[in-house]
């Protein structure tokens, strides 16, 4: 269940992190209190996940979750350079992320 809260955890990593291109600097009240929301629900969920797995996994896989959705989105929704060099480097900090989950000691 960690694994499920923390992967829960870094998909709300990638909603905060996209939402702040939405905030326009938090000038649009909306945008910057869903960005907020989503910061505050991730950062609890990670916290949820570390009772159980290592802090250092945890934490490397919550941002790694995070940085994979935000390259995701920003390829399709906002047209940002989908390379075969970029992808390249998402898809080796995927393998790390899977790495990680299955390393002695990553619970």
């Amino acid at each position: 269940m960690p694994w499920v809260i923390l992967f829960l955890a870094g998909l709300l990593e990638t909603a905060w992190a996209v939402g702040l291109k939405f905030t326009e600097g938090f000038t649009r009240p909306v945008p910057s209190l869903l960005t907020g929301l989503a910061l505050v629900a991730s950062v609890w969920l990670l916290a949820l996940s570390v009772r159980t797995l290592p802090i250092g996994t945890a934490y490397a896989v919550w941002t790694g979750i995070g940085a994979v959705g935000t390259v995701i989105v920003g390829v399709l929704k906002f047209g940002e350079s989908a390379s075969v060099f970029r992808i390249t480097c998402i898809g080796l900090i995927v393998i790390g992320l899977v790495g990680l989950r299955f390393a002695p000691g990553g619970r």
